[in-house]
């Protein structure tokens, strides 16, 4: 599999492990979704927001296009169900993305802003893995969150989602 075919299978992954964390926080009694936890960002839906928003931010990097974000994440979060809402169209995008790019687009290089400051260089290749790898990143704050709250998230390790879902698609 070349680094395209990879990225490809690793953009569904996120937008499937995505589903199933915004499944089962959705599922939490009570307030437990936005109870206040010692944790960056203080609960699983700030922390579901910050993903979004990096998201959001690295699309734009991706479009060579301007973002409005000035901090990693935003003050206040939209409540969780509209938040899913925007994961799950962001997640679509990406998976879109990816298939309408070739090798080529993969490896040209960007230049462009961090928000805390300093000048960035990354490939397409480069950013489309780092969004996957922070998604994969905060969905164990948000899993540790879970244990917290007397819960758990389902399986979403790439191997569950290799086995059962992207090898049949082959």
């Amino acid at each position: 599999m070349n680094l395209l075919e990879q990225v490809k299978m690793l953009c569904r992954y996120k937008a499937w492990a995505n589903e199933l964390t915004y499944g089962a926080v959705s599922k939490l009694p009570g307030d437990e979704a936005i109870k206040k936890r010692e944790t960056r960002f203080g609960n699983m839906v700030h922390t579901l927001n910050h993903v979004y928003v990096i998201d959001d931010i690295f699309k734009a990097h991706l479009l060579g296009v301007s973002h409005s974000y000035t901090a990693r994440n935003t003050p206040t979060h939209p409540p969780l169900l509209e938040l899913w809402e925007c994961q799950r169209k962001m997640d679509q995008w990406y998976v879109q993305y990816v298939d309408s790019i070739s090798e080529e687009t993969l490896a040209e290089v960007i230049h462009f802003q961090f928000v805390g400051g300093g000048e960035g260089v990354m490939s397409r290749g480069d950013m489309l893995l780092h969004v996957v790898n922070h998604n994969t990143y905060h969905r164990g704050f948000i899993g540790d969150m879970m244990y917290q709250a007397s819960s758990g998230l389902p399986a979403n390790d790439l191997p569950v989602f290799l086995r059962d879902h992207f090898k049949k698609s082959l």
